[in-house]
């Protein structure tokens, strides 16, 4: 698996297709459920994020991920990241090719810390790679996450040192 960064022309068809069924599915985002095509591209590839894609061997692109500063100033030395693995592609790694790689990006721009502000609770593969590479549960947000499916299940705060 390749891991490079994203070109936001070439690849936007591939990035709209793993994007569009999360933000459908809207069981893991906070994204609008509703969201467009060119607002989610906007958004997944934002001036302040580094955006990324994996491939498999024959370039097919299976995963993206963005990397960015969770908070300015004070809190900018901690980063946060967004992942969303192709639907085919689940199971194979992906996911955690892409925690890896972002990990070491991460080390590598200077960050000292990763924080994820928002980890569905439900979403408990994520809930398990996460916690596979070191992250701590640092905190639960009761009921803060509207599931199209479950109701209002928490949402947790994820961190780890780098």
């Amino acid at each position: 698996m390749r891991i490079r960064p994203a070109h936001p022309e070439a690849d936007a068809d591939a990035l709209w297709r793993i994007l569009a069924p999360m933000i459908r599915a809207g069981d893991t985002y906070t994204l609008d459920r509703d969201m467009g095509r060119a607002d989610a591209l906007s958004y997944w590839l934002a001036p302040a994020h580094a955006t990324f894609v994996a491939q498999d061997e024959a370039g097919a692109v299976l995963g993206t991920y963005y990397l960015r500063a969770n908070q300015r100033g004070g809190g900018a030395h901690v980063a946060n990241c967004g992942y969303v693995t192709a639907a085919e592609a689940a199971g194979r790694g992906v996911a955690r090719a892409m925690a890896a790689h972002s990990l070491e990006e991460a080390r590598r721009r200077g960050f000292r810390a990763m924080q994820f502000n928002f980890v569905v609770s439900t979403n408990e593969r994520a809930v398990r790679l996460w916690e596979s590479l070191g992250f701590d549960t640092v905190g639960r947000l009761p009921a803060a996450f509207a599931h199209p499916t479950m109701g209002e299940v928490d949402a947790l705060v994820m961190y780890r040192r780098l």
